[in-house]
């Protein structure tokens, strides 16, 4: 079992600048943002990781919870997560990514720890700055590209006026899991959640 009252750094992964705000490969942020705002917390530059961090507590006298969204563009996240983590002194099993998930239809999201990273390349970069594979994801499915679509351009293109009607509440059930990892483990929640 986990130490409860070690810090927990919670990952979203995506790019940053305007233009990816609404991409698929964002949704890691967009989960980020809400759970900063469930905890009263603003992002802010962190003086050590390239990356946007935000601090908070999980309900009164919760564990503490570092937000961050590495700023480094997708493919090398792994640097500033591996960063923050020794700067917190987290260890991998309290290091939870959120990310995108083409392997997973839309609005189902889905939690596991280790496993392989599905050619998801920002996922690949932490595995490989972190040394391990051992650490939590909290997968939001996005589905696989229609026709011929490459999936690099796939996850880069904003989601669909079809999909934004659920996507809020989407984003709120990944936070949601989020919360459920952190105070009831990994097992648990994918019993809450995995039938949904």
């Amino acid at each position: 079992m986990t130490d409860e009252a070690g810090p927990w750094l919670v990952v979203g992964l995506g790019n940053p600048g305007r233009e990816y705000a609404g991409n698929r490969h964002n949704v890691g942020f967009m989960v980020a943002d809400l759970l900063a705002g469930r905890v009263g917390a603003r992002f802010g530059r962190h003086k050590r990781a390239v990356a946007e961090v935000a601090e908070g507590r999980l309900g009164f006298g919760g564990p503490k919870l570092v937000l961050a969204k590495p700023l480094t563009y997708m493919n090398l996240s792994g640097g500033p997560v591996a960063a923050l983590a020794q700067f917190y002194k987290v260890p991998p099993a309290q290091v939870i990514a959120v990310h995108d998930e083409l392997d997973i239809g839309y609005g189902q999201v889905r939690v596991k720890c280790g496993g392989g990273e599905g050619g998801h390349n920002g996922l690949r970069s932490m595995s490989k700055s972190l040394g391990t594979k051992e650490y939590v994801r909290v997968r939001f499915g996005v589905g696989r590209p229609p026709g011929r679509q490459d999936p690099a351009d796939y996850v880069l293109s904003d989601f669909g006026a079809a999909e934004r009607k659920e996507l809020d509440f989407l984003v709120d059930r990944a936070a949601d899991v989020v919360e459920s990892v952190i105070a009831k483990g990994v097992e648990p929640t994918q019993n809450l959640y995995h039938g949904v």
